[in-house]
């Protein structure tokens, strides 16, 4: 199995904690986060990983030629431009295309998200993508109807809404968690090139693809986008 963690980002979030290292070697009880993720994924079964690289990129080349991991793990350099997550999807391609979906994660993220069901899940349709997503706190939302088929996002603050289909109406708001299921059928579909976000390309897709959501409501998601986020990623980590 395939899988991708998107380490590119400049942590900006994070404030001091990214001042000399980038966000995916930002250690919670002595360990990277980077590390944290890829564990998880080998744990899963996953047999060849993906890590896209930006911000301090030589950091984290060296870390994970320094780590066995006991899998195959490509680079995907973007040291000459950062991708956003769409971009950084396609310029992986040559690394994740094939007969099989493969798994994207936010290296910023810690859950106890069972990928092995997440994956069955996408499996057992026909879904251009199936994202992980649950009712927790955030101040964008995606939309899915009955059936969890993604139909629009909107922003809570900002009152913007995008719904491609019109017609649609009493939609369900879930927080997207950073992890998702894609069949390798997206390179074909993606119109976009360059950098661009892959929420944005699911939204363009979704009145003519299914974009699946798998509810993960009752499952642990952290986002350690912000230092005060560190004690609760730790704690979590502590208790396994």
């Amino acid at each position: 199995m395939k899988a991708m963690v998107l380490a590119a980002g400049l942590g900006t979030r994070l404030g001091n904690l990214t001042k000399d290292k980038p966000k995916a070697l930002v250690e919670v009880v002595g360990k990277p986060l980077l590390a944290h993720v890829i564990e998880k994924l080998v744990r899963t079964g996953f047999t060849e990983v993906t890590v896209n690289v930006h911000h301090f990129a030589q950091q984290v080349i060296d870390f994970i030629n320094q780590t066995d991991f006991g899998v195959t793990i490509h680079i995907s350099n973007e040291s000459k431009q950062l991708l956003d997550t769409g971009g950084a999807i396609l310029n992986a391609k040559p690394f994740l295309d094939g007969q099989e979906p493969f798994l994207i994660h936010n290296v910023d993220i810690l859950s106890d998200i069972d990928l092995v069901l997440l994956i069955k899940s996408h499996q057992s349709t026909s879904a251009l993508a199936t994202l992980a997503v649950s009712n927790r706190s955030s101040t964008r939302k995606l939309l899915f109807d009955s059936e969890m088929l993604l139909r629009g996002w909107k922003h809570l603050t900002t009152g913007e809404t995008i719904i491609p289909n019109k017609l649609q109406h009493d939609l369900g708001e879930f927080a997207f968690s950073g992890i998702h299921v894609l069949s390798p059928r997206i390179f074909e579909s993606i119109k976009q090139q360059g950098k661009f976000s892959i929420i944005d390309a699911y939204l363009s897709l979704c009145s003519s693809d299914k974009i699946m959501g798998y509810d993960v409501s009752q499952s642990y998601v952290l986002d350690v986008g912000k230092p005060d986020s560190i004690s609760a990623a730790a704690k979590f980590l502590k208790l396994g």
